[in-house]
């Protein structure tokens, strides 16, 4: 699908209901899909958070970028993740923090980003962060610059590695509890779960909606 045509599709979902747990639920792990459970475990003194899925135009087609994490003395060692990072007052909204966080990381100009929209937000028990997460585009191919301390590796992954089912697996993962079976995106030889995971699980839900007809 040309950039252009795909943009559209975007537009368009961003005008629909979201879904919510119906679309994040089908890539979250066994622990995180009794609804009950679920809401149970957010705790009032959680902190929030937004990321950005940033779709850009590529040679060989729409790409958007994860970021792996370096490894560290944390629950979210060496994962990967949408570019993002805390709301900071100063920020004003979580729009704003998204594009602050990613041009932080990435090194993406954040004056050459247009958000189209946002899904619905995500809790992280292990952190306490509820994730805001945001879809953007941007015209051109980006100049990234990665902060060191930050990012590990920037991963490139094209739309259509998102969208093929052949990339939806169930296996074990390490988490911070220790080794569970979750499902998870295998993108560039990469395992992506965990909240990252449910947060595609819903676009990925919302974009079959929008193109079924």
């Amino acid at each position: 699908m040309e950039f252009k045509e795909l943009v559209k599709v975007l537009e368009r979902m961003m005008a629909m209901p979201l879904p919510g747990r119906e679309g994040q639920v089908t890539m979250a792990p066994q622990s995180r899909m009794n609804e009950e459970q679920y809401r149970a475990s957010i705790r009032e003194d959680h902190r929030k958070g937004a990321v950005l899925m940033l779709f850009y135009p590529h040679p060989n087609g729409t790409y958007l970028p994860f970021i792996k994490r370096p490894s560290y003395e944390g629950v979210h060692s060496g994962q990967i993740a949408f570019p993002g990072g805390k709301f900071e007052e100063a920020d004003g909204n979580l729009a704003t923090t998204a594009l602050r966080e990613t041009e932080e990381e990435i090194g993406i100009d954040s004056s050459k980003v247009h958000l189209l929209g946002s899904l619905s937000e995500v809790y992280i028990p292990p952190s306490n962060f509820m994730v805001y997460p945001y879809i953007g585009i941007t015209e051109s191919l980006p100049e990234f610059n990665p902060d060191p301390l930050e990012v590990e590796r920037i991963i490139e992954c094209s739309f259509h590695q998102l969208l093929d089912k052949g990339n939806r697996k169930i296996g074990t993962v390490r988490s911070s509890a220790g080794l569970i079976k979750a499902p998870y995106f295998e993108l560039a030889q990469e395992t992506v779960w965990g909240a990252t995971a449910m947060i595609l699980g819903e676009f990925t839900y919302m974009w079959k909606q929008a193109t079924r007809n």
